[in-house]
């Protein structure tokens, strides 16, 4: 883990700014930007950098405030910051037993767990210093944030065959017919195993990790119209809507945002 994927002049001028990619985790701080609502496929944490708490919408219910907000996977949500800079974990949910995570993130809105927001903050502090330095080689992830492995979720492996296959290429048009047939299993059967193994529907699933795999072009100069091709979408006006669904941005303000983003994957 931890090749570095932008310049040294991007990281200085960034400041506070890196993101860390892995197949199975992000960890961003960054622009929150003026997002409308969004819905993420994994579970995410917002955790307010300086003791500023942030806010929160769930569902277009009322507006709620913390140093630590909590989303589950699939819940749509808008969250507001009076600071510039966020920090956000990312946990995809297929990778976590969801009954095995840390009681602060088996919640949903503010939560109160300051040890945690500590940890996070200076995670963040000792990835800077990693940054510096070039890399975050021999830093583990989960150890850093949590203090030990995250438990994994087990599946089925017919279905984690499927899994790995869309991880490894977001951007293949797999239908969920092919990807039955794939591994012996009627259409019916597929569709119902696939949600009860990774908690989320096949196509949710699907559609979750076409848009992710945009955060790993966002240090890129290549058009968007390149960059929805190359990320699976037919074309830009799907692109464009298929992102703003997920992450409450346009794909052009989440490019500019990520100018001076230090990125790690």
């Amino acid at each position: 883990m931890g090749t570095r994927t932008d310049n040294d002049r991007s990281r200085k001028d960034g400041g506070e700014r890196l993101m860390w990619l892995t197949n199975e985790r992000v960890f961003y701080a960054g622009l929150l930007g003026a997002a409308a609502e969004r819905s993420l496929g994994g579970h995410g944490v917002y955790v307010s950098p300086a003791g500023q708490p942030n806010r929160i919408r769930i569902g277009g219910g009322a507006w709620q405030s913390g140093e630590l907000l909590v989303v589950p996977p699939q819940v749509p949500h808008q969250v507001e910051s009076d600071e510039p800079l966020i920090l956000n974990l990312l946990i995809e949910s297929e990778s976590v037993d969801p009954a095995r995570l840390p009681d602060c993130l088996q919640r949903c809105g503010p939560v109160e767990a300051p040890g945690f927001v500590q940890r996070v903050r200076a995670a963040h502090a000792q990835l800077l210093v990693a940054s510096s330095r070039g890399g975050f080689g021999g830093i583990d992830f989960d150890t850093l944030f949590f203090g030990h492995a995250l438990v994994r979720r087990p599946l089925d492996a017919r279905i984690r065959q499927v899994v790995e296959r869309i991880v490894a290429d977001p951007a293949l048009p797999a239908s969920a017919e092919d990807c039955a047939a794939s591994v012996g299993l009627s259409f019916s059967r597929f569709l119902h195993l696939f949600k009860q193994e990774t908690g989320v529907p096949f196509r949710a699933f699907r559609a979750w990790k076409r848009a992710r795999s945009l955060l790993r072009h966002v240090r890129q100069s290549a058009t968007l119209t390149d960059i929805a091709l190359d990320t699976g979408y037919p074309d830009s006006t799907h692109f464009s809507h298929s992102i703003r669904q997920v992450y409450g941005l346009r794909p052009s303000d989440i490019l500019a945002g990520s100018r001076r983003l230090a990125l790690y994957q």
